[in-house]
């Protein structure tokens, strides 16, 4: 580490530091594009350009398409990560990329109470910037170049959400412009926010405005160089390999050899034995806010030979962003690995809802073919409308001769088969509700196993756990238009048989009855063991009267389109209840492909980085 200590060679006064205002004239009205926004349309449309800017952009963009709406373990931690990585590829490392010949901005930051503003004033020889005489203090940061270098710090390049001002403003989100030629051309200086204020938005600045810099001139005190804030800023310097530079500012003579010492091992042990430590003594203030000239002068001389020798600030400058370019090809990846979990914790409720709503259809389904259904009202009504005894007891003498007896033994009258049909549709309805409410509880059952799931109740609708409240109008117009699908088809099949004597005993509705009971007790039309134990003889007398008007063949057909058509309309209202649950998950819009496509991007940045350096592009 090198170690400047300061000097006894005095610096006349400067002139007095003027505003550039030809500079922010035209910038106040709009806010224009910037560099950045027009390099990544022009290459995303295919569009050529510089290899590490072409790789940076594709990355800029993978970030954006990764997500991370699950409250799962860590994903606050990334999220920032992610919208950090986002911010200093649009702040500093994509513009710092394509404008590599700009001037190096040096930002000053540091603990609160420091001195950072007096250095920046005395600095440049003349007050620029406002020292904070209230904590927390709020105002807009102050960057003071040379009149030349004026173009380089427009809106559409450094720092492009702060707004131009030309005057000393409480709003933290303008960038004071002030042009000095007390600074030499090709080195800017900026007076940042306190790192470790009390005012959130304060620190939030900050830290991006040290994102963005070349050289980071971290400014402390005999009494705060070991505030544990500061040094968080400064290992993760360490960490990017950016430049960095301390003040050991305004120091009492007789601590100089103690403070100085520690801090220098504290620098080396986090990784900076090579950082410049400067120090400044403890001297009176002039009226003006400034330190005696020559408290600063070793500081003033360093930054003016960086800002003379083109070679020494490209160092500085390449040093800093490699560091940044090289620690972006590593953080993405724990932000590509929590986006996989992201996309398998979405897949796993999605997954929970479908088991839940696929058993309930298929318990409906079941309950629809294998005579559940046709128990208690249902089976009553039925019996109502065809009669007993008579059946019966020929069932039990001569099965086969059945057909020839069943127009003699059917009883019914129109209003009972009105019966039978209300008796259906709320049997079937209470089914459908009944199953729709247990896969409901399932879904939420499983979900609140779950951090991401319990996170997507809460977020959601109070009454996921219930079905739907619309379920049962739904219901009961599905079931009622299935049943006229059943009367169209008996209807459509009759067509050349509506004269016959069996259709005009039986009717469309009777025989749509019977082709009811028909679906609800068999298999593809024709009637199993197990069913007709379950209603008896008379369910096998539906079979028979629609064989009676149709024939067998007819009667299959017929009942496997009504078993169809049946189907297709719980499916659809089971689907809706589904879409409660899938639809959270839907609305998260987690792309599965997008962690790879990060890890891809990352990748070759990192061949582009290796490129450069081998001087291959």
């Amino acid at each position: 580490m090198t170690e400047y200590l300061h000097s006894s060679g005095a610096q006349g006064p400067g002139e007095e530091s003027k505003t550039y205002e030809a500079l922010t004239a035209g910038m106040l009205a709009e806010k224009p594009t910037t560099e950045f926004e027009a390099a990544k349309a022009r290459i995303l449309e295919g569009g050529e350009g510089n290899r590490m800017v072409t790789s940076l952009i594709q990355l800029h963009q993978a970030l954006t398409e990764v997500t991370l709406p699950l409250d799962l373990p860590g994903a606050d931690e990334q999220r920032a990560a992610r919208q950090n990585m986002v911010e200093q590829l649009e702040d500093y490392i994509i513009p710092r990329m394509m404008t590599i010949d700009a001037p190096m901005l040096a930002v000053v930051g540091g603990s609160t109470g420091a001195g950072k503003s007096t250095l920046v004033n005395s600095l440049v020889g003349t007050k620029v910037t406002t020292p904070g005489l209230l904590r927390p203090t709020t105002r807009s940061p102050v960057l003071v170049h040379n009149p030349e270098d004026g173009h380089w710090f427009g809106q559409d390049r450094l720092l492009p959400e702060l707004e131009r001002v030309d005057h000393p403003t409480n709003d933290p989100g303008a960038l004071q412009l002030v042009a000095s030629d007390r600074l030499h051309p090709g080195l800017a200086v900026l007076d940042a926010p306190d790192v470790d204020s009390v005012e959130e938005a304060n620190r939030v600045l900050a830290a991006e405005l040290l994102a963005a810099a070349d050289l980071w001139i971290f400014v402390t005190s005999a009494a705060r160089y070991a505030d544990q804030v500061p040094w968080e800023f400064l290992q993760l310097a360490a960490n990017r390999s950016t430049a960095v530079a301390v003040v050991l500012d305004r120091t009492p003579t007789d601590a100089v050899q103690t403070v100085a010492g520690h801090l220098a091992r504290m620098l080396a042990s986090r990784g900076l034995k090579d950082s410049p430590l400067f120090i400044v003594h403890e001297g009176e203030v002039s009226d003006q806010g400034l330190l005696p000239p020559e408290h600063v002068a070793e500081v003033r001389a360093w930054l003016d030979m960086l800002a003379d020798d083109a070679t020494a600030r490209h160092q500085v400058v390449t040093q800093t962003l490699d560091g940044a370019v090289r620690a972006l090809t590593l953080e993405v990846h724990p932000i590509a690995d929590t986006a996989d979990g992201q996309g398998e914790a979405a897949q796993r409720l999605r997954t929970d809802a479908d088991m839940a709503y696929d058993e309930a259809l298929a318990s409906i389904m079941a309950a629809t073919a294998d005579g559940t259904l046709l128990r208690g009202e249902v089976l009553a009504r039925w019996q109502e409308f065809v009669g007993t005894g008579e059946i019966l007891k020929a069932l039990e003498t001569r099965v086969g001769a059945i057909r020839d007896r069943i127009l003699g033994a059917v009883r019914g009258k129109p209003q009972q088969a009105e019966r039978v049909t209300a008796a259906v549709q709320g049997g079937l309805e209470m089914l459908i509700l009944e199953q729709c409410e247990a896969a409901a509880e399932k879904a939420e059952a499983a979900w609140q196993m779950t951090p991401a799931g319990r996170g997507l109740l809460t977020a959601g609708p109070s009454d996921l756990g219930r079905a739907s409240r619309a379920l049962r109008p739904k219901a009961e117009r599905a079931v009622r238009d299935w049943q006229q699908d059943v009367l169209d088809m008996v209807r459509s099949e009759g067509q050349d048989k509506r004269t016959t004597a069996k259709f005009l005993s039986y009717g469309v509705n009777g025989l749509g009855v019977a082709l009811m009971v028909v679906v609800f007790a068999s298999t593809g039309g024709a009637l199993v063991g197990a069913e007709v134990g379950i209603a008896g003889g008379t369910l096998l007398l539906g079979q028979k009267l629609l064989e009676a008007v149709f024939g067998d063949q007819a009667v299959r057909g017929l009942a496997a389109k009504a078993r169809k058509a049946l189907e297709v309309r719980i499916v659809g209202l089971v689907d809706e209840e589904r879409a409660r649950y899938t639809g959270q998950v839907d609305a998260l819009q987690i792309d599965q492909g997008a962690p790879e496509r990060l890890r891809h991007a990352a990748r070759k940045v990192g061949d582009a980085r290796f490129a450069s350096q081998r001087g291959e592009d």
